[in-house]
């Protein structure tokens, strides 16, 4: 027995040996293996006599299709006070058509085990249904019915109108998303992407049935429109569907509708610093925000590179704000390129008392990116993140539909699903500083910070005496002026 006990003791010192080792993080993570190349499927396209654009995408590895019918409009097609009107009504699409109520709807979707859903973006709307391949005509018949033929009944109106309302509420209480709807009226003014998407509390209750059919009517019509099937599905059985469904689908005699002056309106000046004085907030959000660039831009690869440099748990930013300093837990930025020119968002929450400190961070960390631009070895694992998201996105069969979707409607060619890895591979350090010295000034950028002021103000007014304070009981998020207009 004892001779055994002197066998098992040392192999069970080496597995803890093991274990731990095993447990033990690496000092310094490997570097990322070079991207495989992939060829994703070739999209065939026809266009229907009524000037429906029809895409197939063939994927045959899973028995799954999803079929996404997209409106080359959205939020920015809102008239000035009636900010939400788009995403009302892409909402409302799946609450009763003319033969089937929301409950028909959700129980026939449920019945062929798939899922429905709509909403609005800036410069889109869709509907998107998903099932299993041999359940893909009633699936389809269902997706037209709710594009083409919604009620838009009161009783719906009204139940939407107020989950919007309470939505906007708790949006309005919390620091980031007041910023983030600040930092938009600064960036763009009252231009087409000055308001919120979502609306306003005030937008949201003039909002009326006519004004939801009237848009529908203008900018639901098949000449107007992209529909792109994915999966399971051949290229003519899709074609065979989508001239089932939407061939008979009427194009209207009248031209499509022009943006109106108010979209059009001069950007507005650059370089304020704007503070939304909310004594009863826990913590101050911090956004630095400006224009960026458009999705056909010639330096969209370089942006998106430039910015996963800056965003990301082990961008610049986070290393900076989170790592280093320990004053936020978690810091960021976005470059949204849109049909017209986006904004570039950077971000960060923190304790009020750093508000004015961390505000500094990112102008710096933004200024530092054109003199101090990344090394190679900064450089590869950052686009090895952006080309491992864009391939992670294209695994299922809605992910595929979606990209190819926003290459048509973006007017760019389809076979850039192909492209992408090469062209983001292709950008080196001196493109990243290039952008940034050109397309990032942090000199005309803007700072919007919404917190309690009376702990950081005095400390920005230092660096920064041209503060415009705005207390929250006076903010108007429906005009670029941000200040209610005083009763007389």
């Amino acid at each position: 027995m004892r001779a055994r006990n002197q066998i098992i003791l040392p192999l069970v010192l080496l597995l803890l040996c093991v274990v731990v080792r095993a447990q033990t993080p690496q000092a310094t993570p490997p570097p990322p293996a070079a991207p495989r190349s992939v060829t994703f499927p070739k999209p065939v396209e026809q266009t229907l006599p009524n000037g429906l654009r029809v895409i197939v995408i063939e994927r045959h590895e899973s028995p799954l299709v999803s079929a996404q019918l997209v409106v080359k409009n959205g939020g920015e097609v809102d008239p000035p006070e009636l900010a939400g009107l788009a995403d009302m009504t892409a909402n409302l699409l799946t609450k009763g058509t003319q033969s089937r109520d929301a409950t028909k709807i959700a129980d026939q979707i449920e019945s062929l085990g798939g899922s429905l859903e709509s909403g609005a973006r800036w410069d889109s709307s869709f509907a998107t249904v998903g099932v299993m391949s041999d359940k893909i005509g009633l699936a389809m018949e269902i997706l037209a019915d709710v594009v083409r033929r919604p009620t838009f009944k009161p009783e719906e109106v009204e139940r939407l109108r107020q989950q919007s309302l309470d939505n906007v509420t708790l949006e309005l209480g919390d620091p980031g998303s007041l910023a983030r709807f600040v930092a938009a009226r600064v960036v763009f003014g009252d231009s087409a992407y000055g308001h919120p998407l979502s609306g306003t509390t005030e937008s949201l209750t003039r909002i009326s049935g006519a004004d939801i059919a009237k848009l529908h009517s203008r900018f639901y019509r098949p000449d107007n429109a992209i529909l792109a099937i994915g999966g399971d599905i051949t290229a003519k059985e899709g074609f065979a569907l989508a001239t089932k469904y939407f061939g008979d689908w009427p194009k209207p005699s009248t031209p499509l509708p022009q943006l109106s002056a108010a979209m059009k309106e001069p950007a507005p000046k650059s370089g304020r610093i704007v503070v939304i004085d909310k004594p009863d907030a826990g913590q101050a959000a911090v956004y630095l925000a400006r224009s960026g660039i458009a999705r056909r831009d010639a330096d969209y690869f370089r942006g998106i590179v430039t910015n996963t440099v800056l965003s990301g748990y082990s961008g610049r930013l986070n290393q900076e704000i989170r790592i280093k300093r320990g004053l936020s837990y978690g810091a960021g930025s976005a470059l949204d390129a849109r049909r017209d020119v986006g904004p570039f968002v950077a971000s960060a929450q923190t304790k009020n008392e750093s508000g004015a400190q961390v505000a500094d961070l990112l102008l710096g960390e933004i200024s530092r990116l054109s003199s101090s631009p990344p090394t190679e070895a900064e450089l590869t694992p950052r686009k090895a993140v952006l080309v491992g998201s864009f391939s992670r996105n294209l695994e299922t069969a809605n992910g595929l539909v979606g990209q190819v979707a926003s290459l048509a409607l973006h007017g760019l060619s389809l076979d850039e699903i192909n492209n992408y890895i090469g062209n983001v591979q292709a950008i080196v350090t001196e493109d990243v500083q290039k952008f940034a010295a050109t397309r990032l000034d942090a000199k005309t950028s803007n700072i919007i910070i919404v917190g309690n002021a009376k702990a950081f103000l005095a400390e920005l007014q230092k660096q920064h005496p041209d503060v415009e304070v705005v207390p929250i009981a006076e903010l108007d998020l429906n005009s670029s002026l941000l200040k209610k207009k005083q009763s007389q």
